[in-house]
């Protein structure tokens, strides 16, 4: 039975045997599924890979067994850096950081990761500028761990190292990316422009997701030519973080970044640009994402995409009466058969009395002569909003149009 199976069943006695393996490569992949199924109260396992954090003699499964230690709790780490270094878990927090520090100058490597690890675990600023320093030492696996410390504290301070560190082997890399994601600070989010046409498609997807964050226009033009990216996962990171820069951008500046977003989406490709709006749309869970995704439809989809056109009809019931009435804007733009066919489906009365509201509104403005059929059977609707709204568009359609 393979290693990923034994990880399944939580079996974390077979994944223990494992670590006694004549194969280093199978020893690390063991180490990595312990740390994922062992709990804090499983002694056995904390004690096997405290052997393995101790003296395996690959390098790799060492990181990993510290790694997973890590994994499986701060008492279990606390366990590695106690036997590492003579700390006592009872010994005030602050005491307990000082000597993580002095850990980061071991000459033992897998203590200077374990020690990176424990201080980004530690809520103890005085912990930072040692971490900062770590992001110089000699092993990759120490920079890579002091990379992903530094982006638990956010702190703008680490952003001039963690930039120097995006010229670093692969995973340093990636995870020197996403500290500076984390800190979300524009100097932070600057480097992560040129990532977006970097080889790594993993470190193209971090910078296209974190970009989002700025509170500049700048990165609205490489989004943009992020949009026609082979990986569909850097495209649709970037749309996200088109419609998150629309949300963050100073008032002052947000007229113009939406006439920015609006020319470079109409240059992608459609179906690229489409797809995740209307997730947006769909599944947000922030009305500002969802208001932004609505406006956005009905400027660049085009009138014959009916999921567009689904998602805009759904979003008239929005519970957020903004995007509702940007979902009623958009449709009005888009216009078309496929527009008027949805929103016939919604004048019944299983939907709200707002959306069929607005659908008979939007109707108005684009409907034709089966449209004004379908009105007028609504004249006598038991809603006074739509009976209004039925009667002026009525009247309209009647006149040849608004």
């Amino acid at each position: 039975m393979s290693l990923y199976q034994h990880a399944r069943d939580g079996n974390a006695e077979r994944l223990r045997d494992a670590l006694g393996s004549d194969s280093a490569a199978v020893r690390k992949r063991a180490a990595e599924f312990l740390g994922e199924v062992a709990d804090p109260s499983d002694q056995p396992s904390i004690d096997v890979l405290l052997r393995a954090a101790t003296s395996d003699e690959d390098a790799q499964v060492r990181g990993a067994a510290v790694d997973a230690l890590d994994e499986i709790g701060e008492a279990a780490l606390e366990q590695l850096l106690s036997e590492l270094t003579g700390t006592k878990g009872s010994e005030a927090e602050w005491v307990t950081a000082r000597k993580f520090a002095r850990a980061l100058q071991a000459d033992r490597p897998e203590l200077r990761m374990a020690a990176a690890n424990a201080l980004g675990r530690l809520d103890d600023a005085s912990g930072l500028q040692h971490l900062v320093e770590a992001l110089d030492d000699e092993d990759p696996r120490v920079r890579l761990r002091a990379c992903q410390a530094c982006g638990t504290f956010a702190d703008p301070r680490a952003v001039p190292e963690l930039t120097e560190r995006l010229d670093d082997e692969p995973r340093v890399r990636r995870a020197a990316a996403n500290a500076l994601g984390t800190i979300g600070t524009d100097q932070a989010l600057s480097p992560l422009i040129d990532l977006l046409a970097d080889g790594d498609e993993s470190l193209r997807r971090i910078a296209a997701g974190a970009l989002g964050k700025a509170n500049n226009p700048d990165p609205v033009e490489p989004l943009a030519r992020a949009l026609g990216d082979e990986s569909a996962v850097v495209r649709n990171a970037a749309v996200y973080s088109i419609i998150e820069l629309l949300s963050n951008v100073p008032t002052q500046q947000s007229h113009a970044v939406r006439d920015r977003v609006v020319s470079e989406l109409k240059q992608a490709d459609d179906e690229t640009v489409v797809e995740p709006l209307v997730e947006i749309l769909t599944d947000g869970q922030q009305s500002r994402q969802r208001r932004n995704a609505a406006w956005i439809l009905g400027r660049v989809a085009e009138p014959e995409s009916a999921v567009a056109v689904e998602a805009l009809a759904d979003a008239l019931a929005d519970d957020d009466a903004q995007t509702a009435q940007f979902a009623a804007t958009s449709l009005k733009s888009l216009g078309g058969p496929i527009v008027e066919d949805r929103l016939l489906d919604r004048l019944g009365t299983e939907h709200p009395e707002e959306a069929r509201a607005k659908a008979v509104f939007v109707l108005g403005q684009v409907g034709g002569q089966e449209t004004l059929n379908r009105l007028e059977e609504f004249t006598d609707d038991e809603s006074p909003a739509v009976r209004k709204r039925v009667f002026s568009a009525v009247s309209k359609l009647r006149a040849g149009g608004p």
